[in-house]
């Protein structure tokens, strides 16, 4: 699913216009990236936890050439799936 099918099926659902959805959609994200870059973490309590996650920089080997690279140290994000939404899937 994408995000155009994401937003006609959460408009359909509420009955809320398709720009008003697609609205909301863009705020939450914007949001939950704006709040993992502060450094703090977003739970949504029955469906996981979004994070930021420090990788620390380590070698790595090109697959094509065998040569040896560095990879810099990077902040990523994780999402932790809760209790519910890993019930709902099995």
């Amino acid at each position: 699913m994408n995000k155009d099918a994401l937003v006609s099926a959460i408009a359909e659902r509420t009955e809320i216009s398709k720009k008003d959805t697609e609205l909301v959609i863009d705020t939450m994200m914007e949001v939950i990236t704006k709040t993992l870059r502060e450094g703090e973490k977003v739970a949504l309590t029955g469906f996981g936890i979004f994070r930021a996650s420090k990788r620390a920089a380590r070698v790595g080997i090109n697959p094509q050439t065998k040569e040896k690279i560095e990879i810099p140290a990077m902040t990523v994000p994780k999402f932790t799936a809760g209790k519910a939404l890993k019930e709902a899937i099995r």
